[in-house]
């Protein structure tokens, strides 16, 4: 790092949890997140003040009006632009030199496959059910972290996954694809406007934990906040051994032992 990037994240290399190797981690990482709306405004605007080197930003929607109540990464004059491009505007004003890349579209297939593969951890914080699971699918594939948050009305919930460790739950033990699940959208439902950036924020607070090698992520735990109480509630989930996803012959074959260091997504935002 040069003199300016000491500077500016000194407040990181302070800490003893981090330092400046940590802090070089972080710079020459690489996050993707999925999602540039509630929850990922918070999370794209904290992990680029805290130097996470290269975002890539995935959203297929454009700014409305309507959104502007949670979204923060968005403002009134980029109403009708992508989100993801209105992301990397409002990326670049807090830290240029962090690089930030725009995609203008769901990812899906081999595009979702190739950012993953790319990415260092991957936040989740998409709006639907489809989206979710096949982030998860080639999260567990590849071994990425994956960092899930989810929010809808006064209720929030988050939960890491890391497939590195093969005795670890994937976002399908909890949520198995296939269950007659009603989907449930803020559009519909109402969200309460802080209550994204909490989670928003715990899900960049996880991923920079997981890449800096501080403390301890919360694998195997679904964290649920109750906004109108602020209430705090933690339960344990362990792994399906009947998982569809991560129980697989070639899932299990393909993870080294000892590698690495209500359910998330019933909420949508």
């Amino acid at each position: 790092m040069n003199d300016e990037q000491l500077l500016r994240y000194s407040r990181h290399i302070l800490l003893d949890e981090i330092g400046i190797e940590g802090q070089q981690r972080l710079v020459n990482a690489k996050a993707l997140i999925v999602g540039a709306g509630g929850l990922g405004s918070p999370a794209a605007l904290y992990l680029a003040a805290a130097g996470l080197g290269h975002i890539t930003l995935a959203d297929g929607d454009q700014v409305d009006l309507t959104n502007l109540q949670r979204q923060i990464l968005h403002t009134q004059e980029r109403i009708g632009q992508p989100k993801a491009c209105s992301g990397r505007v409002a990326l670049a004003h807090i830290n240029p030199e962090v690089q930030v890349k725009a995609i203008n579209s769901r990812l899906a297939g081999e595009a979702l496959a190739a950012r993953v593969a790319d990415a260092d951890v991957v936040l989740d914080c998409c709006d639907n059910f489809a989206t979710r699971h096949a982030v998860n699918r080639e999260c567990v594939r590849q071994r990425t972290p994956l960092v899930s948050g989810a929010a809808i009305r006064f209720a929030g919930q988050l939960a890491v996954f890391d497939s590195r460790h093969p005795d670890t739950p994937c976002y399908s033990c909890l949520f198995p694809e296939g269950d007659d699940v009603e989907e449930e959208r803020c559009a519909v439902m109402g969200v309460f406007a802080p209550l994204t950036g909490i989670i928003g924020a715990m899900q960049a607070a996880e991923a920079l934990k997981l890449i800096a090698g501080a403390g301890d992520v919360i694998l195997g735990r679904l964290w649920l906040l109750d906004g109108l109480s602020m209430e705090w509630r933690s339960v344990n989930f362990s792994k399906d051994p009947q998982c569809s996803v991560c129980a697989s012959d070639s899932v299990r074959q393909s993870v080294p032992a000892g590698a690495g260091p209500g359910r998330p997504g019933a909420g949508r935002e």
